[in-house]
């Protein structure tokens, strides 16, 4: 287990390293790699385990039934996922978690984390409570792709996404985490039409942008 790694998750941060292996041992580990588009938790399950990204990224995502994809959020290092599903226990997952690109994942089990540690760890308590502000801020997340997807235009979800992105980064030059089919997915948007989009908005001196770089100009 490379600790460093496991250390940028908001979990595990800051937890002394002899006593983060006694804690993962509590919690049943395993770390498992994945390729590119592979899925690590597929839709219909029923979730035992959340997921930390160690390496790489994943892409939350689901397909309706004509196979047009949406992506729900882009995680990277550090990131976690599945965590409503496994701790609710009986739910069965309405998204795909897929490998955005090579990466590592740590698979921890649910019930470990919300029962009693018998080694009485001390760090557990503070796991389930890091667990719990991550579940509020990751609804909170999904309110924010709701605000972008609801209106009715492609422009307006863009305006509505790449303001959110300027004011959380504090600047009008920034970058996304998204190319375009991912940001097309992720507005619920035809990839040429939002192509297309893009091209008028620069053309009108509303933006600039190359590949992933974006700035506002008025």
């Amino acid at each position: 287990m490379n600790y460093q790694l496991l250390k940028k998750s908001r979990l595990f941060g800051d937890i002394d390293e002899n006593e983060l292996g006694r804690l993962l041992g509590c919690l049943e580990y395993a770390e498992k790699d994945f390729e590119k588009d592979e899925i690590i938790f597929r839709a219909g399950e029923k979730l035992s385990r959340i997921g930390v990204v160690l390496k790489g990224s994943v892409n939350i995502e689901s397909y309706d039934f004509l196979g047009e994809k949406s992506i729900f959020a882009h995680l990277w290092e550090g990131d976690i996922f599945g965590e409503a599903y496994a701790l609710a226990g009986n739910e069965p997952l309405t998204v795909n978690a897929a490998a955005a690109e090579s990466c590592t994942v740590l698979l921890l089990n649910a019930g470990k984390i919300l029962k009693a540690c018998p080694a009485a760890c001390p760090c557990h308590s503070l796991i389930i409570r890091r667990l719990l502000i991550e579940t509020a801020e990751k609804n909170l997340r999904l309110s924010e792709k709701i605000t972008h997807t609801s209106p009715k235009t492609i422009r307006a979800r863009l305006i509505s996404y790449l303001s959110a992105q300027a004011a959380k980064q504090g600047k009008t030059s920034f970058l996304i985490p998204f190319n375009r089919q991912q940001l097309a997915d992720y507005l619920s948007a035809d990839r040429s039409a939002l192509s297309a989009e893009l091209g008028k908005m620069r053309d009108e001196g509303i933006i600039d942008f190359h590949k992933n770089s974006f700035t506002l100009k008025t």
